[in-house]
Parts: structure tokens; C-alpha cells; sequence
């Protein structure tokens, strides 16, 4: 699946490093800041894209003695990388419109609007050859995202330029540059919040933890439940560990540890746990956890 993934990055890497090097070249001659924005943000779909490419390759390294987990959490790492590229790119963005507020250039609207609907073109392939693989992990939907943003920007451009043709308003062009780089820095928001809560180790955004506690507690032979934890070290993959205090009664304590298992993995889709099981007595009641 991986090999996959890395395969159709490529592609698009190809295809993206096209659209920015016309998009930039157009952007110059017709002085269109909001095509150069879009370069710009070409230019970051290039980078996510690559990142992208490593980070797959990376993540699905098999684990080693230094390493335990692998590198799966490098898929985190370029996502974050990714989304605060963008941003970069959207504080320039919209740093030079207020330079250029102040003093509109003229645009040469044919050469807008020509190379604008290549990178249109450009960007709608390039989504769909990510399609399938967008909710595979935050790596391969912080690319998409990238593209799919990229997409709605061409458009944008493109409306700009027939109406400044129509009516000659250039500050549209500025207008839309702002407009490009506003949502720039809403699709890199939602990437960075995931990427931290994941390097923070925080409970998955899916997962009730409160409910997870239920679960355990209401197992047969289950006194009380403390110090559990529950985090992912990527996008995908889920982990659990916990102490069950178990009563003295229970004779066979592979029974409850093998019901557990099966709950958390029929209702919660964790297959990884690190599960104590202490007898009643060993742990004290003090120990409860509260939640």
C-alpha cells in the first residue's frame, strides 16, 4: 500500500513542478500577484508533496532495537512541516498585497487567465490521482489538502481575471491574493491541530475515553481500573495501557485480559495494549483513576 502511495506522490510531484514553474514565469510577465500567489502555493504542494513522498518511505521503515515503534511517527513530523509551510507562504502572500495596494500594476489578463486554467487543469488531476489515498493518514490528507486548496485558488484566479477584463478593477487581483492566502491558512489549521495533539500524545479525537473506562470497569472479575492511557503514534494506529485490579476470586486472569482485548478491539479498533493485571490486595484502592 505504501509502495502505492509513494508511486502516485510522484506523479504528482512531477506534475506540480510543471504547473509552478509556468504559473510563476506567467504570474512575472503579467503581473498578476494573485497568479503569483498561486504559484506560490503551487510551489508548497510541491514541498508537501515531496515531504509527503519521504514520509510515506520513512514511516513504513520496519522497527529497530533503537527505534522500538519504527518511524511511523515521521509521518506526523511532515504533516506538521507541511501545513506551517503553507503558512509561510500565506504571511508573503499577503504581505505583498499591502505593498502593492498602494501601487496597483497593470496585468496582462490573457496571459492570466491562460496559464491560470493550466494550473486549474493541473491541480484537478492531481487530485484525483490522491483521491483514494486522502484518508489513508494525515500525511497523505495534509498533500491532498494542499491540492485540493490549490484547486479552489485557480478558480479564484480565474473569476478574478474575467472580471478585471470586464471592468478593469486590478485591485481584484489583490483581493483574491488575500482571499488565496486566508485560505491557506485554514487548511494548514486543522493539520497542525491533529499533528500536535498526536506529538502530545493525546487521547485520539475518535475515541471516548471516558466510555473505554466503562468498557474495562464493566468486565467480569473488574475491581477497578487506574493509570490508563490512550494515544497514537500516528494517524492510524492506536495504543492502550492500563492497570486492572482483578478480585481474588477470578481463578483464571487470562480470561478477563482476553476479554478486554476483544472489547477495546470490537468497539475501539485498538489492537495494541499493554495491560497489568493485578491481584486485589497488590493494588490499593486509592489507585482508582477519576475521570
Amino acid at each position: 500500500m505504501a509502495h502505492e502511495h509513494t508511486k502516485k506522490i510522484g506523479w504528482t510531484v512531477l506534475l506540480n513542478i510543471v504547473i509552478t514553474i509556468a504559473e510563476y514565469i506567467g504570474g512575472t510577465i503579467s503581473g498578476s500577484l494573485a497568479l503569483l500567489s498561486d504559484a506560490g502555493h503551487n510551489f508548497s504542494d510541491v514541498l508537501s508533496l515531496i515531504l509527503g513522498y519521504f514520509g510515506e518511505k520513512i514511516a513504513d521503515k520496519k522497527s529497530t532495537k533503537k527505534h522500538t515503534f519504527g518511524f511511523k511517527r515521521f509521518e506526523i513530523f511532515t504533516a506538521l512541516i507541511n501545513s506551517l509551510s503553507l503558512w509561510a507562504i500565506g504571511i508573503f502572500i499577503i504581505y505583498e498585497a499591502i505593498i502593492r495596494l498602494s501601487h496597483p500594476e497593470s496585468i496582462s489578463i490573457v496571459i492570466m487567465l491562460g496559464v491560470a486554467i493550466v494550473g486549474l487543469l493541473g491541480n484537478f488531476f492531481s487530485i484525483l490521482i490522491l483521491n483514494k489515498e486522502k484518508d489513508e493518514s494525515l500525511n497523505m490528507k495534509a498533500a491532498y489538502l494542499h491540492l485540493f486548496y490549490d484547486t479552489i485558488s485557480s478558480v479564484a484566479v480565474i473569476i478574478a481575471g474575467i472580471i478585471i477584463y470586464f471592468t478593469n478593477w486590478i485591485i481584484l487581483d489583490l483581493i483574491m491574493s488575500i482571499f488565496i492566502a486566508l485560505m491557506i491558512f485554514y487548511s494548514g489549521f486543522e493539520i497542525v491541530k491533529n499533528a500536535l495533539h498526536i506529538f502530545m500524545q493525546g487521547t485520539p479525537e475518535e475515541i471516548d475515553f471516558d466510555d473505554v473506562f466503562k468498557t474495562i470497569s464493566k468486565v467480569g472479575g473488574v475491581k477497578s481500573v487506574h493509570n490508563l492511557h490512550i494515544w497514537s503514534i500516528n494517524s492510524n494506529e492506536i495504543f492502550l495501557s492500563g492497570h486492572i485490579c482483578v478480585d481474588k476470586k477470578v481463578s483464571k486472569l487470562g480470561g478477563v485480559l482476553k476479554e478486554i482485548n476483544k472489547l477495546i478491539l470490537e468497539k475501539y479498533d485498538i489492537e495494541n495494549s499493554a495491560i497489568q493485571i493485578e491481584e486485589e490486595g497488590f493494588c490499593s484502592a486509592d489507585k482508582k483513576q477519576k475521570i
